[in-house]
């Protein structure tokens, strides 16, 4: 199934091992993966290191209210769905042609408790109302690229404000060496948050590769060793990185300004693409 949508070519492509299983491309890259008779099996290694984190915010099977920046296929919104049942999600997602046809071919359940928003991500946030979300997933790519308006400190600031103060922000973002787009994040959550935490897999932190690592930031302390546990048993491990490792990581970054945002690294050919 390939369709043009609002921002490229999107296509759904079965997954021949899994019977109602489907990977969503993006003029080639991919976006997502769902299994519709298993919502909690997460495919990609950045969305299992992003459930590992859902699952350690609160007790075991808590609902939470979330907040999804980017929709995708709606695997974590599924996922969270299956795994916190009476969650309470909104989804933002400015691309409607793609929303469309993942909500036509892979239709959400009836109980899901997930609301769609067609609308572009931070001025839904700007407009969202103070301490109404638990988590707030950010997982938007223009393309490729994660967009510069959702880089800044401004940006950090409306998402500090519309969680809870036992909130958690989560984002997945991409880099490579010398990390200059994911230090200045991390220089810019840590400005807002008390707590920021990243997860990569060690290859990518140590220069080899262009990847996903995945920003963490919460006011008050996470359970980094319950989630060091959760991704180092994973099929591709990944480190826990916090505290004074994650400062030196960081060094002099400076949290970025809107004037001064830019999008994410290109990724480099045949990083991600499929197809």
């Amino acid at each position: 199934m390939t369709r043009v949508v609002d921002h490229g070519t999107a296509k759904l492509m079965p997954d021949v091992d899994r019977e109602r299983a489907w990977l969503l491309t993006v003029d080639g890259a991919p976006q997502s993966y769902v299994d519709l008779d298993d919502p909690a099996h997460l495919e990609f290694e950045y969305a299992r290191r992003l459930g590992h984190v859902l699952d350690v915010v609160a007790e075991p099977g808590r609902p939470l209210d979330a907040l999804h920046l980017g929709g995708g296929a709606l695997t974590l919104p599924r996922y969270l769905a299956a795994t916190r049942p009476g969650s309470r999600q909104d989804v933002v997602e400015a691309d409607r042609g793609l929303l469309d046809l993942v909500t036509e071919h892979l239709p959400l359940p009836g109980d899901s408790g997930v609301t769609l928003h067609r609308a572009d991500a931070r001025a839904w946030l700007e407009g969202a109302p103070d301490g109404s979300a638990d988590v707030l997933v950010a997982d938007v790519f223009g393309g490729s690229r994660v967009p510069a308006h959702l880089t800044s400190l401004a940006y950090a600031r409306e998402a500090a404000r519309v969680l809870r103060p036992d909130g958690v922000y989560l984002a997945n973002l991409a880099d490579a060496a010398p990390f200059a787009f994911l230090r200045s994040q991390l220089a810019t959550f840590a400005a807002v948050f008390a707590e920021p935490v990243l997860i990569a897999e060690p290859g990518v932190l140590r220069g080899r590769r262009f990847g996903n690592a995945v920003l963490v930031a919460a006011h008050g302390p996470l359970d980094t060793a319950a989630l060091a546990r959760r991704t180092a048993a994973d099929a591709f491990p990944a480190r826990v990185e916090h505290g004074a490792a994650l400062r030196e990581f960081t060094g002099d970054a400076a949290p970025v300004r809107d004037e001064d945002a830019v999008p994410s690294p290109e990724p480099p050919d045949g990083a991600f693409r499929i197809g």
